[in-house]
């Protein structure tokens, strides 16, 4: 028996080796088998098959929201691993650079804030994104040169994370020297790893962070180890296993997991209507004579999502409507 279908979010906490299209691939398999027939699926953001961690996942009306996702700042715990620097940035491709220079924990945590801020960077060769209509990573595999644009991206904090259990921490017993070559009279131990936490913009590459905070600390260095702890308002707290998908889809409840449509409007005011004005905004007439802020309003009609609406000057024009009826919001 197909039941209603839902709308809101899953939070998928994707395990490594699997890729974004195959999580959603297995969000509809499971939906199906739980009797919900064919459900509208997207992810809010591509995650690597190679990184694991939050990967938002829209069913219903709020595939109407994913876009928004992709512009919502991250916040990614990843570690360095110093001393090679690989043609793909990670663990997975070939060695192109070496370095014996190894930095110690101080030079690292100054270093940072040479990172924080507006930032240019050069995406990796092995990314997706197109040159003259092919992807970056195609040309890289097929030895093709690729060149890349230098675009800013915005790292609005970054600091390092000693304490961090899953990202493992690499030591040598090498102790640093002074510019004169003697040892310095407190040897400070020269790491081989570090794990770090940042928290950027859209568009920002973390293997390609990774990479210039090497080359800053006059060594070169690769990702080993990366995983996304948040996206938007969505934190990894509100994930579930891929286990768990799979248990809702032999009929654990759904509803224990669902987050509601508007959980990915949470940064935006609300703009509560009456059932007449409702019935207006569903329409797609203008409101007007409205007394709140010009901006980007989120506006229903008791607890039910109706549309999102840009107001200026008091007018209220509808930029994405939501078809939910007052008796199926979730």
């Amino acid at each position: 028996m197909t039941v209603r279908p839902p709308h809101g979010w899953l939070i998928l906490d994707k395990s490594r080796g699997l890729g974004s299209t195959q999580a959603v691939a297995a969000v509809k398999r499971n939906l199906r088998q739980a009797g919900y027939g064919k459900v509208k699926v997207g992810h809010g953001g591509t995650l690597d098959p190679l990184a694991e961690g939050v990967l938002p996942i829209a069913l219903g009306e709020a595939t109407k929201l994913a876009g928004r996702m992709l512009d919502a700042s991250k916040v990614y715990d990843f570690t360095i691993r110093f001393g090679e620097e690989t043609d793909t940035l990670d663990a997975e491709g070939k060695v192109v650079a070496t370095s014996d220079r190894l930095p110690a924990m101080a030079e690292i945590i100054a270093a940072l804030p040479r990172f924080t801020g507006a930032i240019d960077q050069v995406p990796p060769v092995y990314s997706a994104l197109k040159v003259e209509g092919r992807r970056a990573y195609d040309l890289a595999r097929d030895g093709e040169e690729v060149a890349l644009a230098i675009r800013q991206v915005t790292i609005n904090s970054i600091s390092v994370r000693p304490e961090l259990a899953e990202g493992p921490r690499f030591f040598s017993s090498a102790s640093l020297e002074d510019k004169s070559g003697a040892s310095t009279s407190s040897a400070r131990t020269a790491l081989e790893g570090v794990t770090l936490s940042a928290h950027v913009s859209k568009g920002t590459y973390i293997r390609s962070l990774a990479r210039d905070i090497a080359r800053a600390l006059g060594t070169v260095g690769h990702v080993t180890y990366l995983r996304r702890v948040r996206v938007g308002p969505f934190a990894e707290g509100q994930a579930i296993s891929l286990d768990m998908l799979n248990e809702i889809g032999k009929g654990a409840p759904l509803h224990d997991h669902l987050l509601p449509l508007e959980a990915g409007l949470d940064d935006i005011p609300a703009l509560v209507l009456t059932p007449a004005s409702a019935q207006a905004v569903r329409q797609g007439r203008v409101l007007s004579g409205l007394p709140q802020a010009d901006g980007l309003h989120f506006a229903k009609l008791g607890a039910v999502p109706v549309a999102l609406v840009e107001l200026a000057g008091g007018t209220a024009k509808v930029v994405r409507g939501f078809n939910l009826l007052t008796d199926v919001a979730e």
